[in-house]
């Protein structure tokens, strides 16, 4: 494998410009969105007492968990030896920083009382998950950023492996702390096991990496540098693996959720008789944002178009989306069994009743600002330092590809 250059692009063209003016009004709009649920107050929303994290969770859950997943490249490098996906270091944690800043972004302005986050962060209840997910944010941002720095600075090279080690186990830690925000709340139903905590896991080995490939794609391309072969189905069969597992999990959830007696009834919510729940997960989760995709991953024939595998790519990224809706907003909608064995005649905390939820244009607005935050931060970054190497060619990226040159001259 040739030595690796990375280089800023010229970011001067009129479609760089488009781009960026695109973003930002996605940007600004989800900024007057903000504002003006601030200012109105969250009746405005379709969040209610019984659904009080909606839309704009759904992205900020999705983005952060995304984060995760988007440094798997960078730990493939670094912790397992492996140098064809070293090319990709840079830009993998640089899309890590900022797909967490977007994340971070929506649940900060969606606060209500945004200010008052400097007090959960300055004093600690250690026993709320939430505390610890705080800390773990903000330390994957110190470490990822040293990480970064590491790789980038020539003098401190040899110190990114035991550093992109560390770097990989704080964003294991960090996405079994979000799903535990989920598995530790034992009074959904949908909630309250275990598994979450591996299965978020596995999802942002699927998430991130899909939007990783889309940025790379997008940023080889328009700035005219090589892409081999090489690097790209690599990339596509990894997705495939984990898109896969991901499904697999889903697939280990229900099933065991099925075995439990108490669980039935989410489950037949969700499954069967949850009307916009149901239909989201078979058609978005399960087929748009999976079966689907897998397809066209694993197909001899499709799996070589890079149109397709883009589509498939943003498949897993819709369904991701629609995955944390179900999960999280189906999740409140199926009623808390307040008093389980009980026929409940009549209650003013909705007892037994299915909440009803919508969202707003205003949280969508929010939630889609997220994905413009970290995109037009990437955006900005590449322009100005070195994230993108200058040639993904085969004779560039691959270390076997000389090998292979020769064995196929010589037969």
């Amino acid at each position: 494998m040739a030595h690796i250059h990375y280089r800023e692009i010229e970011g001067r063209s009129l479609g760089f410009l488009v781009l960026l003016a695109i973003l930002g009004a996605i940007v600004l709009a989800g900024l007057g969105a903000a504002w003006y649920m601030e200012h109105n107050g969250h009746w405005v929303t379709g969040m209610t007492n019984q659904v009080v994290w909606g839309t704009p969770h759904v992205f900020a859950v999705f983005l952060i968990v995304a984060a995760s997943g988007a440094l798997n490249v960078a730990s493939i490098a670094s912790v397992f030896g492996r140098q064809l996906y070293k090319p990709l270091s840079r830009l993998s944690g640089l899309l890590a920083l900022t797909l967490l800043a977007g994340g971070l972004a929506v649940l900060v302005l969606d606060l209500g009382r945004p200010d008052r986050l400097i007090v959960a962060m300055t004093y600690y209840n250690f026993k709320s998950i939430f505390a610890w997910n705080i800390f773990l944010y903000i330390g994957f941002f110190v470490v990822v950023a040293v990480y970064l720095w590491m790789m980038m600075e020539r003098r401190m090279n040899e110190h990114s492996r035991p550093m992109g080690v560390f770097a990989f186990v704080w964003r294991l830690i960090l996405t079994t702390g979000t799903g535990s925000i989920f598995g530790f709340l034992v009074a959904r139903s949908a909630y309250d096991t275990a598994v979450l905590a591996p299965m978020f896991i596995v999802f942002s080995f699927a998430y991130g990496l899909a939007l990783f490939l889309l940025v790379l794609l997008a940023a080889m391309r328009w700035s005219g540098r090589e892409f081999g072969d090489a690097v790209f189905e690599r990339l596509r069969n990894l997705l495939g693996v984990f898109v896969a597992a991901a499904l697999y999990f889903v697939a280990v959830y229900h099933l065991t959720n099925l075995y439990i007696a108490e669980r039935h009834g989410i489950e037949a919510f969700i499954l069967r008789d949850g009307g916009v729940y149901t239909k989201l997960f078979w058609l978005g989760q399960v087929i748009a944002g999976s079966i689907l995709p897998l397809g066209i991953l694993f197909s001899a024939k499709l799996g070589k178009s890079r149109a397709l595998v883009a589509v498939a790519a943003v498949l897993v990224v819709l369904g991701g989306l629609v995955q944390m809706y179900v999960t999280i907003i189906g999740g409140q909608a199926y009623p808390m069994p307040l008093f389980a064995g009980k026929d409940i005649l009549e209650s003013s905390f909705f007892d037994g009743k299915i909440a009803s939820y919508a969202p707003s244009l205003p949280e969508m607005l929010l939630g889609l600002s997220g994905i413009g935050i970290a995109l037009i931060a990437t955006a900005l970054a590449v322009k100005v330092l070195p994230f993108l190497p200058q040639s993904l060619a085969d004779a560039d990226a691959d270390p076997h590809y000389k090998a292979e040159s020769a064995k196929a001259a010589t037969a």
